[in-house]
């Protein structure tokens, strides 16, 4: 939904990206946004009827089904601390176990740099970890919001923004936020990981990062700490919306690499190797696209390995 003139434009260019690409999409006026959603206000807005929502958990355990009945082993709480090449591959080394392996694809997420370099790998960016907060509507005023309701991106950053989400479970989600958080597994406000933490501090492209968005930074702060703030965030799109509706829900963490210059990665970034691969950027919305994005990784190995 466009809720401000400088967002119209915008919001007609991802209309017509959407006709472009053979997606059914219907751009709405005021009144026809109300059929949809009647709580929410906007300039204008786009409906896409096929958009549809998941619960993620189950879909990552139904993956781990079928790949487990397909032969493929997949180990948890196995963080790799060590990769060395021998005579005929790698060999990954952990805490909990060792492999061995001829051709390695990282896909480490949060790790994904650190992993590179264990590897051998350069990478020229480094990954800042953002914690984004969520929200839950409370139960009687869940009718507020009958589907998704999202905000014109922001250029600028690639984040989403604040947006209302009406799980399959029927509860509704309000967020994320953005905020730096203080260990690259810091789903919560108060987990520190002075190493990771010094990591980040000391990494240039996080001081001009935080130079050219402190502005934005210090936003983002002060809402994840105020349900008041938050709340005036969402009621940009459904004014109808106060903190007293609002109870505390969970948190991710998004693994943002940033370059050196401060600039915030908004595509993909995978570096490639003769017998490794690295992904080391990819951008929302990874899991909705989660299926493609492998099928890509998968022809690239493909096409990769069989060079060497």
């Amino acid at each position: 939904v466009a809720t401000s003139e400088a967002e119209l434009p915008r919001l007609i260019t991802l209309y017509e990206r959407g006709i472009a690409n053979g997606v059914p999409v219907e751009l709405l006026e005021p009144a026809r946004l109300r059929d949809f959603e009647p709580h929410a206000k906007a300039l204008r807005a786009i409906h896409s009827p096929s958009t549809g929502i998941v619960d993620y958990g189950e879909v990552v355990d139904a993956m781990a089904r079928e790949l487990r009945a397909a032969g493929v082993a997949i180990e948890t709480d196995a963080r790799v601390t060590a990769i060395t090449r021998t005579g005929d591959g790698l060999e990954l080394a952990g805490r909990r176990l060792a492999v061995r392996a001829r051709r390695l694809v990282n896909c480490a997420g949060l790790y994904s740099d650190h992993v590179a370099r264990l590897a051998g790998a350069r990478p020229d960016v480094r990954i800042v970890p953002f914690r984004g907060e969520y929200y839950m509507l409370r139960p009687d005023r869940r009718a507020l919001v009958r589907g998704l309701i999202y905000p014109v991106p922001d250029p600028e950053f690639p984040f989403l923004g604040v947006h209302l989400t009406r799980t399959v479970h029927g509860d509704v989600e309000a967020g994320p936020n953005a905020v730096l958080a203080f260990a690259r597994e810091g789903y919560r406000l108060g987990r520190v990981s002075p190493r990771e933490l010094a990591g980040t501090l000391a990494y240039r492209g996080f001081w001009r990062m935080a130079r050219r968005y402190w502005r934005t930074g210090t936003y983002e702060m002060y809402r994840s700490l105020s349900r008041a703030a938050f709340a005036r965030a969402l009621q940009r799109l459904v004014p109808e919306v106060t903190s007293a509706d609002l109870t505390r829900g969970g948190a991710g963490v998004r693994a943002q690499a940033v370059s050196p210059d401060g600039s915030l990665v908004d595509d993909f970034r995978i570096v490639t190797g003769p017998d490794a691969i690295h992904v080391l950027n990819a951008p929302s919305p990874g899991a909705t696209a989660s299926l493609a994005i492998g099928r890509h990784i998968a022809a690239l190995a493909t096409e990769t390995f069989r060079r060497v």
